[in-house]
């Protein structure tokens, strides 16, 4: 029986490792073996260079740093202010006010909206010369601030990055107010029974037991900003002069442009591997700061 009942469990576990194989294993094998070789990524031929394209990334590619930095500030910007947005906008709506259920259909619309359409709107309201922003505080009397905000170099990121966060808050909005919703209202009838005030009640209750949660959104904001890319290419294409470039538009280029398929599956193993890393500190320090 208990032969039997092990079988049983392996059935059931069978098709998602088959399908975790198919599709996340073995595709990754396969590029690892890539990017172990030069390859146009036409030709029949390959040169087998061996680990030389990953020491090419490591200390040759000062773009891909570059672009890697570049990632990694807009995820710093997601994970402060578009977390801190969709925090509190999910603590508003768990409360008791007016019209809730409306503002949580108004939230998550942006995230379910086309990167490529969101990326044109987007582009047209910071156009330098007939951009609605531009347009706006010339009306307030404000023309000095005018620019043309995604090709300065000195505004272009961070444009880019208040995109991305108006884009994707919704998605906190959703996990945050999920996890408020399992916290029992019995904790804040005993503490307000107590005499705590709405701040002791947030800072003693709300803030611990929402911990997990703020890991797991934390853990995806870095995983998906790190990989955002196709609202960048809609609204600058990386550029001006590589100024918006992220990793996976470098991998692109390395595929597209430079004809470097054996490259571009070293770039992607490599980023993979950076990833990995990213969220499993930032799993560890999460536990450490729980503990």
């Amino acid at each position: 029986m208990r032969i039997k009942s092990t079988l049983e469990n392996y059935i059931f576990v069978l098709p998602a490792v088959l399908i975790f194989s198919i599709f996340y294993i073995i595709p990754f094998i396969w590029v690892f073996q890539l990017g172990m070789y030069e390859w146009d990524g036409i030709l029949p031929t390959k040169t087998f260079v061996g680990l030389a394209n990953f020491k090419e990334i490591l200390f040759a590619d000062k773009i891909w740093w570059h672009s890697m930095l570049n990632a990694g500030y807009i995820t710093m910007i997601a994970l402060v202010f578009q977390n801190a947005i969709a925090f509190l906008l999910a603590w508003a709506c768990d409360r008791e006010i007016r019209m809730k259920n409306f503002y949580r259909v108004i939230f998550f619309i942006p995230p379910v909206l086309s990167e490529v359409v969101v990326g044109l709107v987007w582009q047209w309201i910071l156009d330098g010369n007939y951009g609605l922003l531009n347009s706006w505080l010339t009306a307030l009397h404000l023309p000095q601030l005018t620019r043309n905000w995604l090709s300065d170099p000195q505004t272009a990121l961070t444009a880019v990055s208040i995109v991305h966060c108006w884009k994707g808050f919704g998605w906190g909005f959703l996990i945050f107010l999920a996890g408020l919703q399992t916290i029992p209202r019995e904790l804040y009838e005993a503490a307000r029974v107590d005499g705590a005030n709405a701040w002791q009640s947030f800072k003693n209750i709300t803030v611990p037991l929402m911990i997990p949660v703020a890991v797991t959104v934390g853990i995806l904001t870095v995983l998906g900003t790190m990989q955002a890319f196709v609202l960048i290419i809609a609204m600058t294409g990386g550029g001006p002069a590589y100024h918006t470039q992220v990793p996976v538009l470098r991998i692109l280029a390395s595929m597209r442009g430079s004809s470097r398929f054996g490259y571009a599956c070293a770039q992607g193993i490599t980023f993979g591997v950076i990833l990995v890393a990213i969220s499993f500190v930032q799993y560890r320090f999460s536990k450490k700061a729980k503990a």
